[in-house]
């Protein structure tokens, strides 16, 4: 398996600064996230922000652990990186554009580099599992989790 990459995009029902407080709500995205399993805080910036977290995902094969680092850019996006994990190299983003008339649009886009080892077993139908469950739904379960709220 090469890079897993993806986006996915949802217009929003609800104000910008509304997202973006769910966005930024870092330790909340196991609640709302499938397949995001855990979320521990390792260091918060001068505003109480998460900005080094822990994370464990379900992998399917195995619980993937990573340690990403989060940068906040309020209130059009959140960007992480992982600085140690299961996987070679991970990243991704939150981009939230103003719509007007109280309308969001939301994109979540994420690369991972699983490595040679890990890509071995991350193939045909797991790899796509994988997109299904950790790309695929993202923006929808964001606007579920905004407007229920």
């Amino acid at each position: 398996m090469g890079k897993l990459t993806g986006e996915s995009s949802v217009d929003i029902d609800a104000p910008i600064d509304q997202v973006w407080a769910v966005v930024a709500d870092v330790p909340s995205a196991a609640e709302w996230q499938g397949g995001m399993l855990r979320m521990d805080v390792v260091e918060t910036d001068a505003e109480g922000r998460a900005t080094l977290v822990d994370t464990a995902a379900d992998g399917k094969v195995k619980e993937l652990k990573s340690r990403q680092r989060f940068t906040y850019q309020a209130p059009t996006k959140l960007s992480w990186s992982q600085e140690k994990g299961d996987m070679k190299d991970i990243s991704g983003s939150w981009t939230l554009e103003d719509l007007g008339d109280g309308r969001t649009r939301a994109t979540y886009a994420l690369e991972a580099d699983p490595g040679r080892v890990l890509g071995m077993t991350i193939r045909g139908p797991v790899e796509m599992a994988l997109r299904a469950m950790l790309v695929n739904p993202r923006a929808g379960e964001l606007d579920k989790r905004v407007t229920s709220s």
